[in-house]
């Protein structure tokens, strides 16, 4: 494939470091661990999509088998294994993709092969992308290799989604977070290769374009590919703004702009006129309500941000008349309408036509724009809403009946809970079981092997069933109901058998011990069938 046919993302995807952007701290930290000679045995590069992930990884595997040590950073003149590595064709760079090979045999394998040292360079590398996707089991194979392998080998893992990873493993490796790359900085990227692809777009559209790919480099240029596309077929000089937005779908905030002064101005008629524009764009209700919410966001912080114009996608008129509607309006209205915008948002999911719902919320919110006279229907609308600002507490005086008292009680009782000491595993489960918390109890009973339990601290063997978030969970809600933070440690030492276990063993013997008993025996007699399920203790109970 030629370099012109390429689709953008791939043609201008960062070959060096000093290409990448909105990175600058992790390619420095990174540049300094290889010129130091302090390389980790393994990287973890997590963050959303487009902002680097795979690149860096594959970048970062070129810096360690540069054939010139002093440059690590090849791209005029390259060496024979950066051009190998770029080509993904390099025998001792071996790039897997863990969403299709993610059994133990794979890993096996890989592992197999790593026993072998490099060939042509001077580490032997393996990256993963959507690490996450391998099974426990394969993850189990790499624990050792991961922790104590060969000098020559290095692992460079790439994943959207780290939460997933068994904490096992990442503590192997060395992570680092990619973070969105700003707006700005996607501005500035686009303006260069729009200049070097001779695509003629203005900077609003650039701007619109960073917004909508919300971080994402990749998307980003893909958005840009596709503008340059509709440019090339159908529209003749600069893109406008206004062609961009009808490319992607998405309407011109000046709509909602004059749509929130018209209900300032109590004009029902214009407002709904308004909305109806915007909806035959073919504008899903929730994507107006948010577009909604963002407006009256600028128009209450207008004072307070910076650069506002550059950073969203405003023309210079939406700018101005943001400016002066912001100065004519007073706070709380705005806070109202935001308040009552969420409300709506949950709304229209339970309407069967949301777009019902949307005007009939526009119509409230007429009512709504003289909520400082508090006068008329507008009253009951406040008031509602006040309360949920305020959060005040409804008191109910209607619990007559037993049940309602009994369901009083419990509630009580999960109140006084909290902070209280827990001094067992036993007294957690309780705890759980107390606080509805059925998932977390039953990873207790089922799946914990435990080693120690004492106050802020408890130490149980590594079991490979116990869900991937449970020691987060855990944590979590130690800290809730105690006020303490605990440590909730790992171990490879054989632990006690699980409650469940222990259970099950306590039911054995008692059958076994009550089958030998004169009653069971003449049971027996009279009912040669007659099958002993379970025994219990009356005394107990």
């Amino acid at each position: 494939m030629s370099n012109n046919s390429k689709v953008l993302a791939l043609k201008y995807r960062p070959q060096v470091f000093k290409d990448l952007i909105g990175q600058n701290i992790i390619v420095e930290t990174i540049e300094k661990s290889i010129s130091q000679n302090k390389i980790p045995n393994a990287f973890l590069f997590t963050g959303m999509r487009g902002v680097g992930k795979t690149t860096i990884a594959r970048i970062l595997a070129k810096s360690l088998n540069c054939g010139n040590s002093e440059k690590n950073d090849c791209l005029k003149n390259k060496c024979k294994n950066c051009d190998e590595i770029s080509e993904s064709r390099h025998i001792d760079v071996l790039e897997m993709d863990a969403a299709s090979k993610t059994g133990v045999d794979d890993v096996r394998d890989l592992i197999e092969f790593s026993r072998y040292g490099p060939t042509s360079s001077k580490f032997k590398i393996f990256i993963i992308d959507e690490v996450h996707m391998l099974s426990n089991q394969a993850f189990n194979a790499l624990l050792k290799t991961l922790e104590e392998p060969p000098a020559y080998l290095k692992f460079i893992f790439a994943t959207t989604e780290v939460n997933k990873i068994p904490v096992t493993v990442l503590s192997r490796c060395q992570r680092f977070d990619l973070s969105r790359v700003k707006s700005e900085e996607i501005s500035e990227f686009l303006l260069k290769v729009a200049q070097m692809e001779k695509i003629d777009v203005s900077q609003d559209v650039l701007n619109l374009i960073s917004k909508i790919s919300e971080g994402s480099v990749r998307d980003a240029l893909s958005l840009l590919d596709r503008i340059s596309l509709t440019n090339d077929d159908n529209l003749k000089g600069t893109i406008s703004l206004e062609s961009a937005q009808k490319i992607f779908g998405y309407f011109d905030k000046e709509f909602t702009i004059n749509l929130i002064e018209k209900i300032f101005d109590g004009d029902e008629h214009k407002t709904l006129d308004l909305y109806r524009q915007i909806y035959q764009k073919g504008i899903e209700p929730k994507i107006f309500l948010n577009g909604f919410l963002e407006i009256i966001y600028y128009l209450k912080n207008f004072k307070n941000l910076e650069r506002i114009g550059f950073v969203n996608d405003l023309t210079e008129n939406n700018f101005t008349k943001i400016k002066e509607m912001s100065e004519r309006l007073d706070a709380y209205t705005l806070l109202l309408f935001w308040q009552f915008t969420i409300e709506t948002i949950d709304e229209v999911n339970i309407v069967n036509d949301p777009n019902l719902s949307i005007e009939m919320f526009l119509i409230r919110l007429l009512h709504l724009k003289d909520a400082k006279s508090k006068t008329n229907s507008a009253q009951n609308e406040i008031n509602k809403i006040e309360n949920n600002f305020e959060k005040k507490k409804v008191t109910v005086n209607q619990l007559k009946s037993s049940s309602q008292e009994k369901q009083k009680k419990i509630l009580d009782d999960q109140k006084s809970i909290n902070n209280i000491e827990i001094k067992s595993l036993k007294g957690l489960i309780d705890i759980c079981n107390l606080k509805k918390e059925l998932e977390l109890k039953y990873e207790l009973e089922t799946n914990v092997n435990l080693i120690i339990f004492k106050n802020g601290y408890i130490e149980i063997s590594f079991n490979e069933n116990l869900k991937k978030d449970f020691v987060k969970i855990l944590s979590s809600k130690l800290y809730e109901w105690t006020n303490t933070r605990w440590i909730i440690s790992l171990s490879q030492k054989d632990g006690q058998e699980t409650i469940k276990k222990t259970s099950e063993g306590k039911k054995k013997n008692n059958l076994k011990d009550f089958e030998q008993t004169d009653m069971f025996k003449n049971i027996k007699k009279s009912f040669s069938d007659a099958e002993l399920i379970d025994v219990k203790d009356n005394n107990n109970d």
